[in-house]
């Protein structure tokens, strides 16, 4: 009896040992599994921007400190409105720097320009007066890109808007859109071609 009592208990602590070694097993795969899961790259899928034919959303955003801008504000003449992820990054300045060079451009066709990022208005301002901008940029800034996200031009792995342009008719009616790689310059040629496509267009009526 007291051989197998003996054998019967050695027998348990022996089970009870390899239960509570898999269990700690167990906990690391699910731990390990768990920070995989964790640390996955969130993946950078392309934004798709509100397509032609469609109404664009009215907005009211800070232009300065004490300004705000609305879209509405601007009816009865085209607007350009430019998305761009950030105000001091190099291929940005050079964007608006040459959105900036080619006003009278926009301006012949009677088409406001305006600048849209996620900074913040001081941001916005050192920004501007450093390259000497002479359009508005607006801080879509809190709510944090609600903005661009009614746009479809919300970066949510990097928390900015994309490098993003849309071109909106007299009424408000998107004429054109086009969101560019980030990391490259879209140039002006596609704002100046959907710009004389609405010309054209007004004049023929």
């Amino acid at each position: 009896m007291w051989l197998c009592g003996k054998n019967g208990v050695a027998m348990v602590e022996d089970v009870r040992c390899v239960q509570v070694h898999t269990s700690r097993e167990e906990e690391n795969i699910l731990s390990l599994d768990k920070d995989r899961r964790e640390n996955q790259p969130v993946t950078d899928e392309p934004s798709t921007a509100l397509q032609p034919g469609t109404l664009a959303p009215d907005f009211t955003l800070q232009s300065t400190p004490d300004q705000s801008l609305s879209l509405r504000d601007f009816r009865g003449q085209p607007v350009i409105l430019a998305f761009y992820p950030a105000d001091w990054s190099p291929v940005c300045g050079d964007q608006m720097a040459l959105y900036n060079e080619i006003l009278p451009e926009f301006r012949r066709f009677n088409a406001e320009l305006i600048g849209i990022s996620v900074d913040g208005v001081w941001c916005h301002a050192a920004f501007a007066r450093d390259r000497n901008l002479h359009f508005p940029l607006l801080a879509d800034f809190e709510p944090k890109g609600a903005v661009a996200k009614r746009y479809g031009v919300y970066r949510r792995p990097d928390g900015t808007s994309e490098r993003a342009l849309v071109v909106l008719d007299t009424q408000g009616m998107i004429r054109w859109s086009y969101v560019s790689p980030v990391g490259i310059n879209p140039g002006a040629d596609g704002i100046l071609t959907a710009l004389e496509a609405l010309k054209t267009e007004e004049t023929s009526q």
